[in-house]
């Protein structure tokens, strides 16, 4: 592995170490916990959807007419990347394909979790609002607000090397091996309920957790290459995603117990 790279994670490590052992997740117990939390998390399977087609924006053409731009590794990996994410097969059948938003939706819906926050969200950007508009407007959780808001900002950059880290590094499955244990606990005993998320978190192991992750670090790598200045932004960025995911676990924690949390 690249050394820049060992480099950050390893001082990223400690932000990495309490998202994975958040307390959020041994507190979901029940049904309606699993509901909270995919209340919450379905704002983060949205934006990260936003992150990747921001890189694909900035490293492929995507205009009319079609011309040739940047380099053709980084157009491989973004393109190999998006290919997953916006067209996994689907629940229903390998043949049909859909992205990995449209089946949270899906396993939302199946749980009876609500959607409304996040159709109206995509009502007021189809209103014509803006996307900073939109987020202040919607009656989503407050947590889910300002990870919105990190993110889009992360996208206003312009800056490939900067979405990219954040893509990879303040994005990547963070979600530890006991809470798919919880899942599939909950699933045992609500099995026409949690089906569909227990899918998704299992497309999401195999599709993100290897051949994706080496997809972005090998983008992370050629983005900054040698530049100091490049690794560093990347650092300082990657830092604020992280603390940004342990914001949005607190929020469901306070969610699910909030007697507990406020004393």
């Amino acid at each position: 592995m690249n050394a820049r790279i060992s480099q950050l994670q390893s001082k990223t490590a400690s932000l990495s170490e309490a998202i994975v052992h958040h307390p959020a997740y041994n507190a979901i117990n029940d049904l309606q916990d699993v509901r909270i939390f995919m209340e919450h998390h379905i704002y983060a399977v949205w934006d990260f959807m936003s992150l990747l087609k921001a890189l694909q924006r900035e490293l492929t053409c995507t205009s009319i007419p079609w011309m040739p731009v940047g380099n053709g590794n980084l157009r491989y990996l973004i393109n190999e990347i998006v290919t997953g994410e916006e067209s996994d097969r689907s629940y229903e059948s390998e043949d049909a394909h859909k992205s990995h938003f449209e089946l949270y939706l899906e396993a939302m819906q199946q749980c009876d979790a609500s959607t409304d926050g996040i159709n109206e969200l995509f009502a007021l950007l189809q209103q014509g609002k803006t996307i900073q508009e939109a987020i202040e407007r919607a009656e989503i959780p407050e947590a889910a607000k300002q990870f919105l808001q990190f993110t889009f900002e992360v996208i206003a950059t312009g800056k490939p090397h900067i979405i990219a880290a954040v893509f990879t590094f303040g994005r990547e499955d963070l979600i530890p091996n006991m809470f798919h244990t919880i899942v599939n606990d909950i699933n045992e005993c609500f099995p026409n309920q949690v089906e569909i998320f227990k899918y998704y978190l299992d497309r999401h192991i195999e599709v993100d957790g290897d051949h994706h992750s080496h997809l972005a670090l090998q983008m992370v790598e050629a983005l900054c290459g040698n530049d100091d200045a490049k690794w560093d932004e990347a650092l300082i960025y990657v830092e604020r995603a992280l603390k940004s995911r342990i914001a949005l676990w607190d929020g469901v924690l306070v969610s699910i117990q909030p007697t507990e949390i406020s004393q």
